[in-house]
């Protein structure tokens, strides 16, 4: 039934770790590049700039500058000054672009060291190293010439930053760098099965289990939603579970995880456009990857609480086989559904994943999808789109957006998103109408839903088409850190 033929380099994909030794030191060294973060220039005095340099950043401050730049060859100073009179997420935000835009000058320089002196808040120290590591994320592995450049070490001089935030740091730095990569990937490199080979590599690697369910598995499990989806490629669905349950674990029923893992999608028999389109659908898993990398960070950093991933997998292309429009199929609930066109796939596999988490008993589910264009379309790249059941918990997640700027916006789940649901032949359609199609997007999931849910739509932030501050170009691994803040402090 399958023929993809192996590529001869289809072996592990030795995705990115972020490199940088990071230690805590407690006095300001000479001799090495120096960012200062301050509230006011009177904290600078351990720094030691000559008089020239203090009338300089002195001129800079008062004309409101809140980053300035101050060369001493080889090396450089940068001043970061804390925002006054902004709320606090969007004080941390300034912080972390300040830390993306040092990064570029000290690429420019090829400099591989550099101390942070915190004079402020730790949580702005910490902001502001996160939005540097960030910033110096690289995809160049397919290249002829590759970026060699890297940071290798950051000294940081700020007695308040602890070392579990140290460790948790750089926990979820490595693992928005492996949602980037694993969206970043291609489908020759990336198949169902290679991203469930790939969990099971990093499960290893973090300390969480990971069970696969391949082609047979899933087809006795009668997952409809799955097999049709993946009836027109030539390769196998994959449907990963992964766990992190730590002997302290602070909640007994687990929080479950699920990613969206179209590793590529053409819309099938409906069939996307290709340019600005169906060209960068290898986007498609970028819920998959980030649950994925939450679980991973989770993992590392040795979160104490109970949380399971599911990551239903496969491609969408067209095929003499593949299913169409005007199909019937039957989900893994018994659930009917008409489908009324191929690309509202995401939705179908999420279903089945949605109804087989129930069978975990969960204290809460979350799924991450690039579902509907629609969400892109209200908020770009500036916000998440969120729905749900549970008015408590999606509280608590718009609050971690704002700390880490992975923001929400909610839709609400009314009655009459339900309608254009409704199919004379079926139990439900796939699709409804193309107004309001981000919550009747929502809707079709709540329908396989008996617990406290949330859904998370980053059409709009998964991927993006030009560099925005420590958010590259390519996959952003949107949503890694926003689920690592909420479940690092849920319980």
């Amino acid at each position: 039934m399958y023929g993809r033929a192996e590529s001869p380099e289809s072996n592990e994909l030795k995705l990115a770790n972020m490199n940088t030794i990071i230690s805590k030191i407690t006095k300001v060294k000479k001799g090495i590049s120096t960012a200062s973060i301050f509230e006011e220039t009177g904290q600078l005095a351990s720094i030691n700039l000559d008089e020239q340099e203090k009338k300089y950043l002195d001129k800079k401050i008062d004309k409101e500058k809140t980053n300035v730049t101050i060369f001493r060859y080889p090396h450089l100073l940068q001043f970061v000054k804390i925002e006054k009179g902004k709320p606090l997420p969007s004080q941390m935000e300034s912080i972390r672009k300040a830390g993306a835009t040092l990064l570029t000058l000290l690429k420019e320089d090829n400099v591989e060291e550099i101390q942070v002196v915190g004079l402020a808040n730790a949580g702005f120290t910490i902001a502001f190293i996160e939005g540097l590591l960030l910033a110096g994320y690289s995809f160049s592995k397919y290249k002829k010439e590759k970026d060699e450049y890297s940071l290798k070490r950051i000294f940081i001089v700020d007695s308040h930053v602890s070392k579990k935030e140290i460790e948790s740091l750089k926990a979820v730095t490595d693992a928005v760098f492996i949602a980037r990569d694993l969206v970043n990937e291609p489908l020759s490199a990336l198949t169902a099965v290679k991203l469930a080979e790939e969990i099971s590599r990093l499960g290893e690697k973090a300390g969480f289990s990971v069970e696969v369910f391949h082609h047979q598995k899933i087809k006795s499990l009668k997952m409809g939603g799955l097999l049709a989806v993946n009836k027109g490629s030539i390769d196998p669905p994959t449907f990963s579970i992964l766990e992190w349950k730590p002997e302290n674990a602070r909640n007994e029923k687990p929080v479950v995880l699920v990613g969206k893992g179209i590793v590529f999608d053409t819309g099938g028999l409906s069939l996307k456009p290709t340019p600005n389109s169906m060209d960068y659908m290898k986007s498609d898993m970028g819920g998959a990857a980030s649950v994925i990398a939450a679980i991973y960070a989770l993992a590392k950093s040795n979160t104490p609480v109970y949380v399971v991933g599911l990551i239903p997998a496969t491609d969408n292309r067209p095929d003499g086989n593949a299913y169409a429009p005007g199909d019937i199929i039957t989900m893994f609930d018994k659930t009917t559904v008409e489908i009324k066109n191929t690309d509202a796939e995401g939705r179908l596999i999420l279903a089945d994943a949605l109804s087989y988490a129930g069978k975990f008993g969960p204290e809460l589910v979350i799924d991450l999808a690039t579902l509907t264009g629609a969400a892109a379309m209200i908020a770009g790249k500036a916000a998440i789109i969120g729905m749900g059941n549970s008015p408590a918990n999606i509280e608590k997640l718009k609050q971690s957006g704002n700390d880490v700027h992975e923001r929400i916006i909610e839709l609400p789940l009314w009655d009459d998103f339900a309608e254009p649901l409704k199919s004379p032949v079926a139990d439900l359609n796939n699709l409804g109408t193309r107004e309001g199609q981000a919550a009747i997007a929502g809707k079709f999931l709540e329908h396989f839903t008996d617990y406290p849910w949330v859904h998370l739509d980053i059409a709009g932030t998964a991927f993006l088409f030009e560099n925005d501050g420590y958010r590259l170009k390519g996959g952003t691994g949107s949503g890694t850190r926003l689920l690592f803040r909420l479940l690092s402090n849920l319980f």
